[in-house]
């Protein structure tokens, strides 16, 4: 008798299971075929608009992006030509439909991605061959490596300038000391000379005061300029 109640008990908990097993069941937002045919006619409908030339017609903002991402894609992957394979993967709300297209020049991937049962992404990403990305990482990098180069260059370059800044500052010093310098002598010089000497005048003060400006300027005669009037102005002389 026990061994008959065992027998119904293990009988009545897998038909539970398979009753459970079956309400959990869940019914996937697209089948293979239906997810073929969607890819296929928006496939073809996206060609066609781009042909066409009416891309600004379409105002969604998912179907715009696809058109673009489908006129990028036309550079390397050339005219579309027909579909190859699609695969699909959807549960109840969500899933992903890859999609592979024959092109003139390569073939490409269009994946439409679909959330809580909208579409709301559509790429198209070109197939490339294994040398292919491996020229275009290796020109990526030439550009990236070649950019940090040329910027540390220009770096270095400006640091070196500033070695000249300094010595272009003391020659801009310079100058004024000396003619601060060379001013205070000449008047110096005609005081001493005044002090000294008694003129008649003006006339011989003039040629006095001439005289030592030609000597502080290095110049032998006074015939490089001409000195029309003498003011003195405190414990200075101002030629005019």
């Amino acid at each position: 008798m026990k061994k008959w109640l065992l027998i119904l008990g293990m009988i009545t908990c897998m038909m539970g299971l398979t009753a459970c097993g079956q309400a959990e069941e869940i019914t996937p937002l697209m089948t293979t075929e239906e997810a073929a045919q969607y890819a296929e006619q928006n496939i073809n409908t996206i060609n066609q608009v781009v042909l066409q030339g009416a891309q600004d017609q379409v105002t969604d903002p998912v179907w715009s992006k696809a058109l673009e991402s489908w006129i990028k894609a036309t550079e390397d992957m050339g005219s579309y030509e027909g579909i190859v394979s699609t695969e699909s993967e959807f549960d109840e709300k969500d899933g992903v439909i890859d999609t592979t297209i024959k092109g003139s020049k390569r073939n490409a991937i269009v994946e439409f991605v679909f959330d809580n049962q909208a579409i709301t992404g559509v790429a198209v990403n070109v197939e490339y061959t294994f040398g292919e990305k491996m020229e275009k990482a290796a020109l990526n990098t030439l550009l990236g490596m070649g950019t940090v180069f040329i910027v540390l260059i220009l770096i270095s370059l400006i640091i070196s300038c500033f070695n000249f800044i300094p010595k272009i500052q003391a020659k801009f010093a310079k100058k004024p000391k000396k003619e601060e310098v060379k001013s205070a002598a000449v008047d110096n010089t005609i005081a001493q000379i005044i002090e000294k000497e008694e003129l008649s005048d003006d006339l011989e003060l003039v040629a006095v005061i001439a005289a030592a400006i030609a000597a502080s300027e290095g110049a032998s005669s006074t015939d490089g300029f001409v000195v029309r009037s003498i003011k003195r102005a405190g414990n200075k002389w101002q030629r005019a």
